[in-house]
């Protein structure tokens, strides 16, 4: 694995959970959304993600035996949470009451969503920090050179 390559998966981990951040903060956002465009409460998303697809000199690295790693990560779909069932509460006096007066609620639930921010955050600064030292050891690397 080449020194750039470690620059790619690190980069590639960061824009995937900088991503993953953006899709908690809308769920979080839309906690008490009981109406959407299509008219049914808003549902919570979920980011998932894949190992990047290997390239032909990875795979040919695999083949002889010599397995070389991932080449990073990638999102491959933000789905709705389809598992998690809607909050039902009773408020006749909301607009989007049923007619037995209960209101559906998102299936967003804020400590849930908080504790996967500070994953996505903490997931983050690792990325970033294997960036810091991979940047280190090629500068370190050229200072040798001189």
């Amino acid at each position: 694995m080449s020194m750039f390559s470690s620059f790619n998966i690190n980069a590639s981990g960061m824009t995937a959970q900088r991503y993953r951040m953006d899709v908690i903060s809308e769920n979080v956002a839309n906690a008490n959304t009981t109406r959407t465009a299509d008219g049914t409460p808003y549902r919570r998303k979920i980011v998932h993600f894949e190992e990047k697809p290997a390239d032909f000199s990875t795979c040919l690295h695999n083949a002889t035996g010599q397995y070389s790693g991932g080449q990073g990560v990638k999102v491959t779909g933000v789905y709705e949470d389809t598992k998690t069932e809607m909050k039902m509460v009773y408020d006749p006096s909301h607009p989007d009451a049923n007619e037995d007066g209960y209101v559906f609620y998102p299936n967003v639930d804020i400590v849930t969503e908080m504790t996967n921010m500070i994953d996505a955050s903490r997931a983050y600064e690792a990325n970033a920090t294997a960036f810091s030292a991979s940047k280190s050891m090629a500068l370190q690397g050229l200072q040798i050179g001189q």
